[in-house]
């Protein structure tokens, strides 16, 4: 960021976020002294603006878009950076449009939201014991905000610096789920225009509690071409918060005067009041100017459930009348919720409950909810990743739990929860294709911290290990679905309907050269009770399934079926059937090696060929230079 102030109408100071080469906003804090009046940090920079009557609220005049999707299209002005003097050197710039276009990483706000109860939950460390999501109603416009508040360690200012600056992380736990620096700012400028940051904090014996404020419509409005962040201090080791000063006191009172015109507070007292709530340390966030949805609607809905917040997109499509049964039970079903209740999605988004944190949405406990609890005919199946040969990196194994959901008779709800260190990153991952019957039902769960999340944590990075993960899961849904669909009524893979048994018993009769009148009754017995047996084997009933062609047949028609008794139980040809198909298995698996082996000796004969040609041409290069010595 430039070290020199800007010069135009009004003088309006504003903190300018710098980093140094750890990407860490230097702070040099300074209490209201004679020593205060020092040059001013690099992080401070003056920005002249004229302060706009009506706030913060954005307006339809303004020609900005309050749609999420399209607040990136505005008209950029030109630079109003002067020019450096000699011997300063022009820094790199971060230009407003930047927050916009990293927060597009965020295709759900949902996601967004999630970011933000991860910092919450990362404080545990810090003495963390809540976290609190519900509406705000900013006064200045009658429009409703989004709230967090926690009561973890807080930020003191270097700290609060650090956070709203670009790329920067000190969560370098192995436990934490924050790790690249980014989320507080896709997060919220996600969710909304505007965000304003109240923090208290104890570090060193010293008390302090700051006010830092990120406004894109700030940025936007006042033509901004650098991301530029307001901050005031306050030390409260005493009986009263003491303003800290870095600078001059006209500096202070000017960053103050930038929040207070560009924030949902209009006072110094009401922005004071603010820290009533968080106590001794901790943290809030307030995010308005919320953005709408294409028809001009808010995304977020408050009004839906008093107890939750809704995606209004995605609730809508669930919204329809008369609809089927089948229909009702599956947009019930916690699958489906997640999709546009904050509340279900919360429940599942960490796997392991908390002994001694709570998450409180709109006033009301979230109860945490883990899938794993509500499968039925359950198996634990472990999974030790596979890594490449070169590394000598130990991987832990991993337990997948899998089942079926317990409404599989009435909903087909398919797919894995994948979790990164506690937190969900893929909720219902389907791992194998809509249009099969196979695997239906099948739901599993799962810790993968051998793979690394996405940015938006929605996603893995498609590695290898990944793609091995993805195989790996396909395999165990086959295999459990193969020997387990029948307890929820479907037809094993190897079972033969009673149609084809008495189809297979005609092509035995005609095979035979000649027929015994004398064992057509005994025949009648064996049909019968071939078929009685088969429909017996299975656990349950198979829908659909009736005694096909036997009602209403004559004794000459039945007797004509079989000759001799059969001597193979359908319990033999079963199981025969289940080692055909994993001999047809390790067959598709070799022909895959197989493959690959004859691609690897392809590429292994181009590189010989190309050592040949090499190889001749130098011996040919050779023979001539001898014949020409020669």
């Amino acid at each position: 960021m430039s070290l020199l102030p800007k010069t135009e109408q009004n003088d309006v100071p504003v903190v300018d976020i710098d980093s140094d080469e750890n990407g860490v906003a230097a702070v040099a804090p300074a209490k209201n002294d004679a020593s205060s009046h020092k040059t001013p940090s690099p992080q401070v920079e003056l920005v002249q603006q004229e302060t706009p009557a009506s706030g913060s609220a954005l307006s339809a005049s303004d020609g900005l878009s309050r749609s999420f999707w399209k607040a990136g299209d505005y008209v950029v002005g030109p630079s109003s950076k002067p020019t450096p003097f000699q011997g300063h050197l022009e820094h790199a710039r971060v230009h407003p449009k930047f927050l916009h276009s990293n927060a597009t990483s965020h295709k759900w706000a949902f996601g967004a939201i999630a970011e933000l109860v991860d910092n919450a939950v990362d404080e545990i460390q810090n003495g963390a014991t809540f976290v609190k999501i519900d509406k705000f109603d900013v006064k200045k416009d009658n429009s409703p905000a989004l709230c967090f508040l926690d009561d973890g360690g807080g930020m003191n200012p270097n700290a609060i610096r650090k956070c709203m600056s670009l790329g920067y992380s000190s969560k370098k736990s192995k436990t934490t789920i924050g790790q690249y620096g980014n989320g507080f700012k896709t997060s919220t400028m996600r969710l909304g225009a505007d965000v304003i940051v109240f923090s208290r904090a104890m570090h060193s014996g010293r008390a302090t509690q700051s006010v830092g404020l990120l406004s894109y419509t700030f940025l936007r409005r006042t033509g901004q071409d650098d991301v530029v962040v307001p901050m005031i201090d306050f030390d409260i080791s005493g009986h009263w918060a003491e303003p800290i000063i870095y600078s001059s006191q006209d500096e202070w009172s000017a960053n103050l005067k930038t929040i207070l015109d560009w924030s949902p507070f209009t006072s110094k007292e009401e922005l004071m009041l603010q820290f009533d709530d968080i106590g001794s340390h901790g943290t809030k966030v307030v995010i308005y100017n919320l953005w709408l949805n294409d028809e001009g609607i808010y995304e977020l809905s408050f009004d839906d459930d008093a107890e939750d917040i809704m995606l209004r997109d995605e609730a809508n499509h669930g919204a329809e009348k008369n609809l089927r049964k089948k229909t009702v039970q599956l947009q019930s079903h916690i699958s489906y919720r997640l999709r546009f209740s904050l509340r279900a999605y919360v429940s599942m988004l960490y796997l392991r409950k908390f002994s001694n944190f709570s998450i409180i949405l709109r006033g009301k406990l979230v109860d945490q909810f883990n899938i794993a609890d509500d499968l039925i005919y359950s198996k634990v199946i472990p999974y030790k990743p596979q890594l490449a040969m070169a590394t000598n990196e130990a991987i832990a194994e991993t337990k997948t739990t899998i089942g079926f959901i317990k409404e599989a008779a009435e909903i087909k709800v398919t797919g894995f929860n994948v979790y990164h260190k506690n937190r969900l990153i893929k909720p219902f991952w389907k791992v194998v294709a809509d249009g099969s019957s196979k695997g239906r039902c099948v739901v599993g769960v799962l810790e993968a911290n051998f793979i690394e999340p996405a940015h938006d944590k929605q996603d893995f990075e498609r590695s290898v290990l990944f793609i091995r993960l993805e195989n790996k899961l396909k395999q165990m849904t086959m295999d459990y679905w193969r020997d387990h669909c029948h307890l929820i009524g479907y037809q094993p893979l190897n079972f033969k309907s009673q149609k084809n048994v008495v189809k297979e018993a005609h092509i035995r009769k005609s095979a035979q050269h000649s027929i015994n009148p004398q064992n057509q009754l005994l025949a009648d017995q064996q049909d019968t009770s071939l078929v009685a047996e088969h429909q017996s084997d299975l656990s349950q009933p198979i829908v659909g399934l009736a005694v096909i062609g036997m009602q209403g047949s004559s004794r000459e028609q039945l007797g004509t079926m079989l000759e001799t008794p059969v001597s193979v139980s359908p319990d033999e040809i079963c199981a025969e059937n289940i080692k055909l198909f994993e001999r047809c298995e390790e067959y598709r698996e070799k022909e895959t090696e197989l493959k690959q082996t004859v691609v690897d000796l392809e590429e292994e004969l181009k590189q010989i060929k190309k050592k040949c040609d090499l190889l001749s041409s130098l011996l040919e290069t050779k023979r001539k230079a001898k014949s020409v010595k020669g």
